[in-house]
Formats: structure tokens, C-alpha cells, sequence
């Protein structure tokens, strides 16, 4: 199974890495959501996971591109950030999110939830 993951922060990108490819995954990242769509032109993935305050393109507008596209209706995004607020929760889902993470993130529970959303 191959995960896209998009995080301005290499700290995130780095531990997103350790956590997803120890357990199997395939790992392709992006730095932005500018790169996130660049990298969905050209290759297929089975999950989405993304930050949602990133510079160049955020999170939201990253995944409203990606719904926008038609190609990737049903790709399940996580929303992987710092934010809490409900506001931003409604974003991210009327944008087309499938779940909420905070950061920090435990592996186990990133772990089971992309088993969730991609079966």
C-alpha cells in the first residue's frame, strides 16, 4: 500500500516515514500542497495524509484540488495537524477530509486509522 504524506515540516515528514514504512507502507512525500498534487499526477496512492497549515498551498486547498480532479473522489484523506478548533474540523471535512489527527501523533493510532479508511 503506498501513502502520500505532505508536511511542511521535515521533523513530521521524517517521523511520518519511520512510522509508515516500519509497518509496511510504501512512503511518497511533498512539502506542500502544491507538491501533494504534482506527485498525484503521476503516481497512485491508497491513503492522503496531510498538514493543513502549510505556505505555497494549504491543507484545505490542497484537498478540494484533489477532490476537484474527479480522478480521486474516493482517496481517503487524513488530516494530519496542530490545529483543534471546530472551525477548522469543518473546513477540512466540507473540503473533502475523511478523518482528524493531532499532532503530536501516537503510530499506533495513525496506523489503525489508515487501515480504517483504506479497506
Amino acid at each position: 500500500m503506498r501513502v502520500l504524506t505532505v508536511d511542511d515540516s521535515r521533523t513530521i515528514l521524517a517521523m511520518l516515514q519511520h512510522t509508515l514504512a516500519g509497518a509496511g507502507y510504501e512512503v511518497l512525500q511533498a512539502e506542500n500542497g502544491q507538491e501533494g498534487l504534482d506527485v498525484l499526477q503521476n503516481e497512485s496512492v491508497d491513503v492522503v495524509i496531510t498538514d493543513i497549515n502549510m505556505p505555497i498551498m494549504d491543507g484545505i486547498e490542497f484537498i478540494k484540488n484533489v477532490r476537484a480532479s474527479g480522478k480521486h473522489q474516493s482517496l481517503p484523506i487524513l488530516i494530519l495537524t496542530t490545529e483543534t478548533s471546530q472551525d477548522k474540523r469543518d473546513q477540512g471535512r466540507a473540503a473533502g477530509g475523511t478523518g482528524w489527527i493531532v499532532k503530536p501523533f501516537d503510530p499506533d493510532k495513525l496506523l489503525s486509522v489508515i487501515k480504517k479508511v483504506s479497506h
